[in-house]
């Protein structure tokens, strides 16, 4: 008996990551652009044509419906990426290749990825941050995600504006959140036409926000470790600068030995954690 394939996916603003594995082996792996639901499947069923695909694992760009009692389950809700609002990639692979198919947020997948086999294994919960176009972030504890009538959306909390800063906010319904004023869009409207590295000379407002939105996470989460990625998180000496600013905004409040351990808020270890956390939600599909 041959052991069974199981098809990770992750569906990105831009891209589409997929890939079929056998056991621990790796059988094929493929990108595509992420351009409309209907060529999105087609591909992803030529992909896996063939195959004795056992299950698929769904890591997903949101806002989308994540809990599985739903009757629209795997219903990607009010999105700006044209042609999506509506879609169902999940009940169309379901539908088409008659297997378990499971979804989760690419944030909540790269979360469950990175503590099982990246930067927060040992950790008993782990909260993923990724910092680019936009925020995300999600949770996992004890080996499950955190979900509820939608799923985490941290990327819209409320942070407090430094003195001074008067650049708009990047979002369209919050004038002081998280992605509004620290995602890429906000970033590049600080540094006009420079490049994203030229950021490492003055982000201290970025640096800010960020802290701000971890220690939220801390009080809200108490998670034992944060993992945070992401472009923006590429500029050199950010992600520490927000950790500090992270214990400044904390106050020295219910820190504990956690948020105040040196690798609390650590860099992501794995490539591609949003399609690893795919590929266990699918391994668990399986049962």
């Amino acid at each position: 008996m041959t052991d069974p394939i199981y098809f990770a996916i992750e569906t990105g603003g831009t891209k589409l990551l997929a890939r079929l594995v056998r056991g621990n082996a790796t059988v094929a792996e493929a990108r595509w652009p992420t351009t409309t639901p209907d060529e999105a499947t087609a591909a992803l069923l030529a992909f896996a044509e063939g195959a004795p695909v056992t299950a698929v694992g769904i890591a997903a760009f949101g806002p989308i419906v994540v809990d599985p009692t739903a009757p629209n389950y795997g219903e990607v809700l009010a999105t700006p990426k044209p042609g999506w609002t509506g879609a169902n990639l999940r009940a169309a692979l379901a539908r088409q290749l008659g297997v378990p198919v499971t979804v989760d947020t690419d944030v909540n997948a790269a979360a469950l990825a990175e503590a099982a086999i990246g930067a927060g294994q040992g950790c008993g919960s782990v909260a993923y941050v990724t910092v680019g176009t936009g925020i995300g972030a999600g949770l996992v504890r004890d080996g499950r995600t955190l979900g509820g009538a939608l799923h985490p959306e941290m990327g819209h909390v409320p942070v407090l504006r430094l003195s001074g800063d008067d650049v708009p906010s990047a979002c369209p319904f919050h004038p002081s959140c998280a992605e509004g004023l620290a995602a890429g869009p906000a970033v590049h409207k600080r540094i006009g036409d420079g490049r994203l590295q030229d950021l490492s000379e003055d982000f201290a407002a970025v640096a800010d926000y960020l802290g701000q939105l971890f220690a939220t996470i801390v009080l809200a989460w108490s998670p034992h470790r944060i993992v945070a990625g992401g472009g923006v998180l590429s500029v050199p000496g950010l992600r520490d600068r927000a950790a500090e600013r992270m214990l400044a905004a904390l106050g020295g409040y219910g820190v504990g030995a956690a948020a105040g351990a040196p690798c609390f808020v650590a860099a992501p270890a794995l490539e591609h954690a949003g399609l690893e956390g795919a590929l266990l939600l699918a391994r668990r599909a399986a049962g």
